[in-house]
């Protein structure tokens, strides 16, 4: 069996540092990532299953790491060699535990079962580690906090794709998953909706760690994946009540697909990000403190957008977030950041909140009312057909060319790129899994 391997190299990460430098994504013709005949991984314990990748995305998060960007603070909390793969829909081969029969109870969901289409939800906390009792942020199913990450019977990794003994999405071989990590797929999701119900759930967790309020002016700075994510998110949650609806969503994207995927979702205005600022500085009412001549969108508003959802990561478009959100506002780094060089003048005498979303667990509504993040993804996800975002999938025996192209997927009119572990595998007979063709701007890539 094929899998993508990434392993500790120095050499080789320092060479892909210097490929990407050239284009993001190809790193991996050069850096520690390779194509080996591998073995499934071994069950950790009895509340472990295996799952067979159908479709794995490729995260920015990915491409950080192979093309070298990524930040010396993970190294403590992945594990050598790793598999990556963190955006996973698959099926369940072998089940957590004893093997279910029947169907239950009218309005109880049923477990999943051999067979089934599953998501992974990838943080590896303290149930997965056998770790009992749990951390304080794992016992009230803030999985994206949990305290124990490097610890219990596992070897150290954050999420599934960054952990040894836990394989990941990029391989015909296959991973394992606990119990808790599993999500069925409801019938109706097209194999393309349900690989993006992970990069979902990020965007979901940070709408609600957004704390935005009912009227609020909120701007979105970017708009790849978890951009029109978030704004997908705010959308339909603030359709429901599940959120405060905001009274502008205006976003900031790139190209010109991404304006226009934008506004299908709900924006109120979608825009150049040169023209961000301009937009929320007459929405607001606000002053600006820079030359006007210069046109500079760095230039600190007196007022601005109540929330910013930052979902780039970059110097530029942290400083810019800080330049247009109002005093006491809320900037949401969304887009995973690394190593910045950014003056935070403007955060101090403004008092600005600077707030982190990082993965998914459990979300608070009002009234004391809990749901986890997949379930409000799998919605989300859903009420927009977010499958239409997956714009091309390759096998992994052409991993240069997946790569480089998730690299430049915005230039080339595309969102999500995605391995496709579909063909050549024996039929399930699941009605759901046709090998459907996936939607997008280019032809699926085999």
């Amino acid at each position: 069996m094929k899998s993508l391997v990434f392993e500790r190299n120095v050499a080789r990460f320092a060479a892909a540092r210097i490929a990407a430098s050239f284009g993001s994504g190809r790193g991996a013709a050069v850096g520690p990532l390779r194509l080996l005949e591998t073995d499934p991984p071994t069950l950790p314990g009895p509340d472990w299953g295996r799952v067979s990748p159908l479709l794995s995305g490729i995260c920015g998060s990915d491409l950080a790491t192979l093309d070298g960007r990524s930040s010396r603070y993970f190294e403590d909390v992945v594990s050598f060699p790793f598999v990556p793969g963190h955006e996973v829909v698959g099926i369940l081969d072998t089940p957590p535990g004893a093997p279910h029969t029947g169907e239950p109870p009218p309005g109880v969901p049923r477990p999943v079962a051999v067979g089934d289409r599953v998501v992974i939800e990838p943080v590896l906390g303290c149930a997965a580690r056998g770790i009992d009792p749990p951390c304080d942020a794992c016992a009230d199913g803030l999985l994206g906090n949990c305290e124990r990450i490097a610890f219990g019977h596992l070897a150290p990794g954050l999420q599934t794709g960054y952990c040894a003994d836990t394989g990941g999405g990029w391989s015909s071989a296959g991973l394992v998953a606990h119990t808790t990590q599993l999500h069925r797929v409801p019938d109706g999701l097209r194999d393309a909706d349900a690989v993006m119900v992970e990069p979902t759930a990020c965007a979901v967790h940070s709408v609600y760690r957004a704390g935005i309020g009912d009227g609020d002016t909120v701007a979105v700075l970017g708009a790849g994946t978890l951009g029109l994510g978030v704004v997908a998110a705010v959308t339909t949650l603030g359709a429901t009540g599940r959120v405060p609806a905001p009274g502008e969503l205006l976003v900031g994207a790139r190209y010109a697909h991404q304006r226009q995927l934008a506004a299908r979702f709900g924006a109120t205005a979608a825009l150049p990000p040169a023209q961000l600022h301009r937009a929320v500085r007459r929405r607001s009412g606000a002053l600006s403190l820079g030359d006007p001549t210069k046109g500079a969108r760095s230039a600190t508003l007196t007022g601005g957008a109540d929330v910013v959802f930052d979902c780039v990561g970059s110097a530029e478009s942290i400083a810019q977030s800080l330049a247009m959100v109002r005093p006491r506002g809320r900037v949401v780094l969304v887009g995973m950041p690394g190593k910045v060089h950014v003056d935070l003048a403007s955060l101090w005498q403004r008092e600005v909140q600077l707030a982190g979303a990082y993965a998914y667990g459990t979300e608070m509504f009002e009234g004391g009312l809990r749901a986890r993040t997949f379930d409000l993804a799998f919605e989300v996800v859903g009420a927009h057909q977010l499958g239409d975002l997956v714009s091309a999938t390759y096998p992994i025996d052409r991993f240069e060319d997946a790569l480089a192209h998730a690299g430049t997927a915005g230039r080339r009119g595309a969102v999500k790129i995605a391995f496709d572990l579909r063909h050549g595998r024996p039929h399930p007979g699941h009605p759901a899994w046709r090998g459907e063709s996936l939607p997008g701007t280019e032809e699926v890539a085999q």
